[in-house]
């Protein structure tokens, strides 16, 4: 991909937002480092996984790297011999813990998620490694007493020799002898060595080593001979305590190497997985949807944007919809200044570059892009103090730059083309230029203010004409993109607008070329009848869904009737069933009397028969 183009497209902008979702410095250098690809496997790859996390994180959504560090450079330390500090053993530590927990989150949904599945299993434990950090380094970063037996026994000796120093320490400057030499009845520490504050007149008197002097020289910082062996003991016991612990450390910098390859293989696999859950995370902020691939067997693949928006516009972004391929294939852009031209080429450029770096992009579900060899862009203010060169000059390098390298397999994005010379001049080249880029087959989208273009989208195939909407009565923008129709101009309008002399303005308009009115003129009836066609479409879109949820309220009140029909006709049916099983009673009971009893019964039974129900 062109690297002017992804600057000038904010495309690095994209990068740096993306950044700022990931979790530790690998990733933020993978999303910094994200390229779109031109390979249509691993675009659909790349798009997937974004799904893929997209949906972990909806049910996990605090699933992540957690406490994971790069930790590659503490490996590579350990393979060269280096010491590994206890905190970054413990970075490490964290690093390998973090790795299993996310392993083990995506495993369990590896049939729903089998990419993201794939990068985790690439993540592998280190027991052995985990267990001896663990075992030596408390969470605290502090070497345990209980990393060897050696350093056990040290600390204990240490923690003797330092009691029974402090205790003959304090007996000397309590007693009888030393209470009024000492300056004060402390303990402090010269040069690592335990000390009391003599007075300088008792200097003499005290035998011992000097070390140091207050800045007044009144007080000097004695270690009583009878402590020094005391002294060098508990420093002995000190520098014994360091020797083992770098010996310590050194056996958990050979634990750290002979793991250094899962290490960085784990950090590698950490960077993936977090990049795709930012990816996920960026999408949830900017209304992201996974955009459909152009199928690769289609002669002019389908680039289909609809209600697109601009990823780093923030407030009431007005959507875009564009369509480019099978019959047209570049879209010239006409409208005033401000009105949206710019926005809508960068719009379909930037998110053309997102979709083919796997990022989902801003636009409505059925929105399909093509995969493209190169995306170029010349936009904006492109004048060169350093070289000299001017506006037009800076624009004409780049394009030219641009035609040597777009064919059918490109995407060209070309603003104000024309513009900063002669406007006959101007407006030839451009013409001339959209001509090659239609030759080559190039797919583009040209904003430009000349009216011959006008003319040579409508005239032309391939090409169509599209138009920025500006309302003359406020003078502002609506940043709508219409299709198919090409913009007006309206100098004039606004002007009028401002308040510029009456006179003025009909001597303008007398000074225009007819074809120019006349065209202006057609170019009204077509917004209008446009405008009119749009209103009706919307009238008859309304129509269309009010007749819809009438037809839906119908079908769930006739639901509502069948189910009520049914309901009845089941209770009418188990109060005839009720009534049918107590004739039947009834009329076993009559036939059984009547077979024991006398004449008159029978007759009695006989007439209770024909008073049964005539449902029998």
């Amino acid at each position: 991909m062109n690297e002017h183009s992804l600057r000038t497209l904010e495309f690095t902008k994209i990068r740096q937002r993306l950044a700022q979702y990931t979790f530790f410095s690998a990733s933020q250098a993978l999303a910094l480092a994200l390229q779109p690809s031109t390979d249509r496997q691993a675009v659909a790859a790349r798009l997937a996984e974004t799904t893929e996390a997209a949906r972990l994180l909806s049910v996990h959504s605090s699933a992540s790297v957690g406490a994971a560090r790069d930790v590659t450079d503490l490996a590579t330390r350990a393979e060269k011999g280096g010491i590994i500090e206890p905190v970054e053993l413990l970075d490490i530590v964290s690093t390998l813990a973090a790795g299993r927990v996310l392993r083990n989150i995506v495993s369990r949904q590896a049939r729903e998620l089998p990419r993201l599945a794939r990068m985790a299993g690439k993540i592998v434990d280190a027991p052995r490694l985990e267990q001896a950090v663990v075992r030596c380094i408390s969470k605290r970063g502090e070497i345990l007493d209980t990393a060897t037996p050696a350093l056990q026994r040290i600390r204990n000796e240490l923690k003797a020799a330092h009691d029974r120093l402090l205790r003959r320490l304090e007996d000397l400057i309590q007693s009888a002898e030393f209470r009024t030499m000492v300056q004060e009845p402390i303990i402090t520490m010269r040069d690592g060595r335990y000390v009391i504050p003599v007075k300088a007149e008792f200097r003499g008197e005290v035998p011992g080593i000097v070390h140091d002097q207050s800045g007044s020289g009144a007080t000097v910082f004695v270690e009583p001979m009878v402590t020094v062996d005391q002294n060098n003991r508990w420093r002995q016991l000190q520098l014994e305590e360091r020797d083992e612990i770098e010996r310590i450390l050194r056996d958990l910098a050979t634990e750290v190497s002979a793991a250094a390859d899962i290490l960085r293989a784990n950090v590698a696999a950490l960077a993936e997985l977090d990049v795709a859950l930012a990816k996920a995370r960026y999408s949830a902020a900017i209304g992201g949807v996974e955009p459909q691939l152009a199928p690769a067997d289609q002669s002019r693949p389908l680039l289909d944007l609809r209600d697109a928006r601009h990823p780093l516009l923030v407030g009431n972004v007005v959507p875009i919809s564009v369509r480019l391929g099978e019959e047209v294939w570049a879209l010239v852009i006409t409208g005033p200044n401000t009105g949206g031209k710019t926005v809508a080429l960068k719009t379909v450029g930037l998110l053309t570059l997102m979709a083919q770096a796997g990022l989902h992009i801003p636009a409505a579900e059925g929105s399909q892009v093509r995969i493209f060899r190169g995306v170029y862009a010349d936009i904006g203010d492109e004048q060169s103090i350093e070289q000299s060169l001017s506006t037009f000059s800076s624009h004409l390098t780049n394009i030219i730059g641009i035609l040597k390298e777009a064919d059918a397999e490109s995407l060209v994005l070309l603003d104000e083309l024309g513009a900063g010379t002669d406007p006959a001049e101007g407006s030839a080249l451009a013409r001339a230029i959209l001509l090659r880029m239609l030759l080559v087959g190039a797919t583009s989208i040209i904003a430009t203010h000349y009216p011959e273009l006008k003319a040579f989208a409508h005239s032309t195939p391939g090409v169509q004409n599209a138009s920025v909407e500006f309302d003359p009565e406020t003078l502002a923008p609506t940043y709508r993109l219409t299709i198919g129709l090409p913009g007006r101009s309206n100098a004039l309008a606004i002007a009028s607008r401002l308040g510029l002399d009456p006179a003025i303005l009909s001597e303008a308009r007398s000074m225009l070329n007819p074809d120019h009115a006349q065209t202006e003129a057609l170019l009204t009836r077509l917004q209008d009848e446009y405008e009119a066609a749009r209103s009706e479409r919307e009238a008859a879109r309304r129509e269309r869904e009010e007749a819809e949820q009438l037809r839906t309220s119908l079908s769930q009140d006739w639901e509502h009737i069948e189910d009520e029909r049914a309901r009845i006709c089941e209770e009418a049916r188990a109060t005839v069933e009720a009534e049918l099983r107590d004739v039947r009673q009834r009329l076993r009971a009559a036939l059984a009397a009547a077979e024991s009893a006398s004449r008159p019964e029978i007759l009695r039974a006989a007439a209770e028969v024909r008073a049964l129900p005539e449902v029998l």
